[in-house]
């Protein structure tokens, strides 16, 4: 319940932050991002991969690259790395400027990232967090497999 609380927190305070450069986002909803989130499946815009913005690709840059020292490390304190994964996210969610359906397809890939982060950061058992983190590289991999500059 923790978990779910704190993912929906994040959800709200993504979809808050969430901004046209013109700061016009007055037919962004919450209710229908978290439906959009349950009920989407991410898929490619037709057959081209879906445009992120920079520090959207940049945080999710910063996230693998972090992903590929940590297990590359001998120290495997994975509430550290999901307290640093953590700060990526929350500048991929500060910075938003995606709209329409890129932003609905990165909500598609980015929500269940944010759930194994907190997998991350607040579970004491190393076999569910190397769980959690090896979901979270495959989330990462699927982002690229998906999303472009």
């Amino acid at each position: 319940m923790k978990t779910f609380n704190l993912l929906l927190i994040v959800l709200v305070l993504f979809t808050a932050s969430c901004k046209e450069k013109n700061n016009n986002h007055n037919n962004h909803n919450t209710n229908i991002d978290v439906l959009i989130t349950d009920t989407l499946s991410l898929k490619l815009n037709g057959n081209e991969k879906w445009i992120a913005n920079n520090e959207t690709h940049e945080g999710i840059a910063k996230m693998n690259t972090l992903i590929l020292a940590f297990n590359k490390s001998k120290s495997k304190t994975y509430k550290t790395l999901g307290d640093n994964l953590s700060k990526q996210t929350n500048y991929i969610i500060k910075n938003c400027t995606m709209k329409g359906e890129s932003h609905d397809q990165l909500h598609v890939v980015l929500v269940p990232m944010l759930d194994q982060i907190s997998i991350l950061r607040d579970n004491e058992n190393e076999t569910v967090s190397k769980k959690a983190l090896d979901n979270l590289s495959q989330l990462i991999k699927t982002y690229y497999n998906y999303f472009k500059l």
